[in-house]
């Protein structure tokens, strides 16, 4: 008969819990030792991983670095190439400081605007099914007329509600003129409505993601406690969407302030646009001894501009937390 094992003694004894539990840190040096040597062979190829960046790193230093390197040392320099001041302190004058001034004010009107109308397009579209017709349709209307511009888009607006445009005519014919109310495509409000065009598609793309990520079980969450959907919206949508929103509203700032083609094609070059007063440095139509000033004024945009994209990954960062 086998004896049973002694009152005294351990829990477990005669069982081979004893020599598991005595294993058990072997294995665990062990594995910790598999993790450390799986790391360092992370870390001894992870410089070979960056080799596949290599050819984007070559486009962005010939097609972005480079110029932008001699935008920036001519903006510093006179005719002669001696290093001077004389570019910058001038583009904070007048007339250039109009142009600036007009610039931002285009892009945070036709930014504001076209993020407000696009938030609520979106929130409209975003009730449908995602693999459904209307889904599909804006979206894919959407990644299309955000990027058209330039040329096209004047025609097109010229065609509409130019002086001998086709609404143009119409409502006149209704008996109200639009030039005689003050419209006209080459003002503030024209060049607006333009620029909404593809400013409104533009933040549909760009808000969707944020859209999609709220869960519906945080208003399923929020009505359960007696939330009512404008509480709801107020106290957690609301706040979620914000910082995508404002980072949205950068992003058509920047996009409206380098806009050239579309805004030139509607007024000739008469609209005091930094971009347009750029461009006709670069066609030569400048006065002697000033053609650093397009460079300077080139300075001043990639300034504004990184400033706003550096806030704009910012704020991405922090939307990235709660989008995972």
């Amino acid at each position: 008969m086998t004896s049973a094992a002694p009152a005294d003694a351990p829990a477990g004894a005669g069982s081979p819990a004893p020599a598991a539990a005595a294993f058990r840190p072997r294995l665990l040096r062990r594995g910790s030792r598999t993790s450390r040597t799986g790391s360092a062979t992370a870390q001894r190829t992870r410089p070979l991983d960056l080799l596949g960046l290599a050819p984007f790193a070559v486009y962005v230093a010939v097609f972005l670095g480079a110029p932008a390197y001699a935008v920036i040392t001519a903006a510093f320099q006179d005719d002669a190439g001696n290093t001077t001041l004389s570019n910058i302190t001038t583009t904070m004058k007048d007339p250039y400081r109009h142009a600036f001034t007009v610039s931002i004010e285009l892009s945070v009107i036709s930014a504001v605007v076209g993020a407000v109308l696009g938030l609520a397009l979106a929130v409209a579209v975003s009730g449908a099914r995602r693999d459904g017709l209307v889904h599909r349709a804006v979206t894919t209307a959407s990644g299309v007329l955000a990027y058209f511009g330039g040329l096209p888009l004047a025609f097109v607006f010229l065609a509409t509600l130019g002086p001998q445009g086709l609404v143009t005519k119409w409502l006149d014919s209704a008996g109200y003129n639009l030039t005689q109310h003050g419209f006209v495509l080459w003002n503030m409000a024209g060049l607006v409505l333009v620029y909404l065009y593809f400013q409104i598609p533009l933040m549909l793309l760009v808000i969707f993601p944020a859209l999609d990520g709220l869960r519906p079980q945080w208003e399923e969450a929020a009505r359960s406690l007696g939330a009512s959907r404008f509480q709801y919206w107020l106290r957690v949508g609301g706040p979620l969407l914000a910082p995508p929103f404002l980072g949205a509203v950068l992003l058509l700032f920047a996009n409206a302030f380098a806009a050239y083609a579309t805004a030139y094609a509607l007024s000739t070059g008469s609209v005091p646009l930094v971009p347009i007063q750029i461009g006709s440095v670069m066609s030569g139509n400048v006065l002697a001894g000033q053609q650093n000033i397009g460079n300077a004024l080139g300075l001043w945009m990639i300034v504004i501009v990184s400033v706003v994209v550096v806030a704009y990954t910012l704020l991405q960062r922090r939307t990235a937390r709660w989008l995972r």
